[in-house]
């Protein structure tokens, strides 16, 4: 068979097959909206109030599932020496942090996966005044919590381990509700 014969029924079987994969027997133009159900059992199934925390301070596979499903009000009992634990374990040298938190006090800060939101303070992360009053998309929330876990009482023990050395949003965020940056 000669080459040009190869490639004419190549080009004719890939053509057949386009065909008959685009080709069905429903004549019909009415769209059929599907249906939405929301019967059933629903299951939590991820916590991230504060991001990279439970990622960091709760080990994969059965303990972060048990961790996910878990409710805010019964994490800190449940959870703050598993944080603890691993505090100690990131940051031997860990006495207090920059809000003067000790171990104990921080970590069940932290087991606690919950977001808080002050109705009278701004809006942030953390700016050295404001402490956990909620988040401001422009928050540097890893650095915060990098210098909180590393820094020390003044936050500047460990430099080398208290930023992520992101310092912005790649594009800048709206001024109009959601705020979001535009995408890419």
């Amino acid at each position: 068979m000669s080459k040009t014969n190869k490639f004419k029924i190549i080009t004719i079987a890939l053509i057949t097959a386009v065909v008959s994969v685009n080709c069905d027997n429903n004549d019909s133009d009415s769209v059929s909206e599907p249906s939405i159900n929301f019967t059933g059992t629903f299951v939590q199934q991820d916590q991230m109030a504060r991001p990279a925390i439970n990622t960091v301070f709760i080990a994969s596979g059965s303990p972060k599932d048990e961790f996910n499903g878990t409710i805010p009000s019964a994490m800190g009992a449940k959870y703050q020496s598993v944080f603890q634990s691993r505090l100690m374990a990131l940051n031997p040298g860990y006495t207090t942090n920059a809000l003067g938190q000790t171990a104990a006090q921080f970590t069940g800060l932290l087991a606690t996966d919950v977001l808080g939101v002050s109705k009278t303070a701004k809006t942030t992360f953390f700016d050295g005044t404001n402490i956990l009053t909620g988040r401001a998309l422009a928050d540097d929330v890893i650095d915060v919590e990098l210098l909180l876990v590393f820094g020390g009482s003044a936050g500047t023990s460990n430099p080398g381990l208290t930023k992520d050395n992101v310092n912005s949003n790649d594009k800048t965020f709206s001024t109009t509700f959601p705020y979001l940056a535009s995408a890419w």
